[in-house]
This record gives structure tokens, C-alpha cells and sequence, in this order.
């Protein structure tokens, strides 16, 4: 840190505490050249991870948001949670690991299809049926005969 006074880099913590609102610490210093003191203020530095829609929007990653689908299409299924959570812990990984913080949203779905398609094959129809967005019934049956060569192998 650098002191306001005599603009040395040296300095030392004398006292250290949360602030008011527990988002910033504050921090008393010490210059160690010209003995004055100062105080400092610091906070995570918080950069959202975001996702890339379809139409160009970008959107702020929400786990939450990426759980409630995968419930829904695990639903009634034998899929334990702590797979489900494995999947989003995975994706939320995988957004954070983005040299930009962002993601596609065609990345992240295609992920969660092919963990899906391994876990279990209805919740993968179910995920695919509403992220393909398939426009009518061939689309769709043709996921599923796919589905079933793959199956066959």
C-alpha cells in the first residue's frame, strides 16, 4: 500500500477489523518511513461469471437457476442430489475457469446434456426436450431414436 504522505510502499497493519456493513475491511497502517498513519479500506473485488444467450444477451450465472432445471427434469427420477450438485459444481467450474468470466449458454447446456445422457436417460430427454426447444414431434422422435442406438451399442 502505498502511504498518502510520503508515498513509500512500506508500511504495517497496526489494526484490523470488518466495517460497518461487513463488506470492506478496514485496515489502520503504519508507514514505516514516515511513521504516519492512515487507514484503508478493501473489499472483494467481485467480477460476475456470465452467460451468453442464444440472442447475444448476457446473463449472470445462477446456480440456483441451473439446479431448478435439472430438478425438474430429474423429477420422480432415482437421481441422488449429490449428483445433481456434482453437475453444477462442475458448470459453475467451468464458467469461472473462462479466461473472459463468461460462458455460452450453448457450452454450458451441451455439459449438462452429456452428464444427463450418462446419469440418466429420461432426465437427459426431459433437459434436452426443453433446451433443444424441438419445434414438433419428428425433432423430437429423432433425439430419441439416437438415443436408442446409442443404447444398442
Amino acid at each position: 500500500m502505498k502511504c498518502p504522505f510520503c508515498g513509500s510502499v512500506k508500511d504495517r497493519v497496526v489494526d484490523s477489523r470488518s466495517a460497518k456493513l461487513g463488506d470492506t475491511i478496514r485496515r489502520r497502517r503504519e508507514c514505516l518511513k514516515c511513521n504516519r498513519r492512515f487507514t484503508t479500506y478493501e473489499r472483494i473485488d467481485e467480477i460476475p461469471h456470465m452467460v451468453v444467450k442464444k440472442d447475444g444477451r448476457r446473463e449472470k450465472f445462477d446456480r440456483q437457476k441451473l439446479m431448478s432445471g435439472l430438478l425438474k427434469a430429474c423429477e420422480k427420477r432415482p437421481v441422488p442430489m449429490a449428483k445433481l450438485d456434482e453437475i453444477v459444481n462442475e458448470a459453475e467450474g467451468f464458467v469461472a475457469e473462462s479466461p473472459d468470466r463468461e460462458r455460452r449458454a450453448a457450452e454450458l447446456g451441451a455439459m449438462m446434456m452429456a452428464r444427463l445422457k450418462k446419469l440418466d436417460k429420461v432426465a437427459y430427454v426431459r433437459f434436452a426436450s426443453v433446451y433443444l426447444d424441438f419445434k414438433d414431434v419428428r425433432e423430437f422422435m429423432s433425439e430419441l431414436k439416437d438415443l436408442l442406438k446409442t443404447r444398442a451399442k
